[in-house]
C-alpha cells in the first residue's frame, strides 16, 4: 500500500537544469530515508543523493556541487535540483524510499519508483 510518484526528466541541453520530484504515500508511519539512484545505459545503478531524518543530504562524488536534494515540509517528498548537466548524467533516475509501515508502526519497507529518463544532449 506504499506508492511512489516520480515526476520530471526529459531532454536537457548540456549546462542546463531540471528538477526531479518524488512523493511517497500510503500506509506509512514514517520515512527515514529517501534517495535518488541512477543507471546510465549499460552501466550499474549508482547512488546520486540521499537524505535521512536529520535532513542533511549526501551526494555522490560525480554530482556534488551540481545537484541539490531537499526534503519537503511533509517529510514524504524530495526534490532533486540538477544544474550544470553533463552528457554523462544521462540515465534512468529512480527514487527509493525507506521507512516503517503504519500507523501503528509495524514493518520496515523499501519501495522503488518506476524510473524516469533524463537525457542530456545537444
Amino acid at each position: 500500500q506504499v506508492h511512489i510518484v516520480e515526476s520530471g526528466g526529459g531532454l536537457v541541453q548540456p549546462g542546463g537544469s531540471t528538477t526531479l520530484s518524488c512523493v511517497g504515500s500510503g500506509s506509512i508511519f514514517n520515512l527515514y530515508r529517501m534517495a535518488w539512484y541512477r543507471q546510465p545505459p549499460g552501466q550499474q545503478r549508482e547512488l546520486v543523493a540521499d537524505i535521512k531524518s536529520d535532513d542533511n543530504p549526501s551526494y555522490g562524488e560525480s554530482v556534488r556541487g551540481r545537484f541539490t536534494l531537499s526534503r519537503g515540509k511533509a517529510k514524504n517528498t524530495v526534490s532533486l535540483q540538477m544544474n550544470s548537466l553533463k552528457p554523462e548524467d544521462t540515465a534512468v533516475y529512480y527514487c527509493k524510499i525507506e521507512g516503517i509501515l503504519g500507523p501503528p508502526p509495524t514493518d520496515a519497507f523499501n519501495v522503488w519508483g518506476q524510473g524516469t529518463q533524463v537525457t542530456v544532449s545537444s
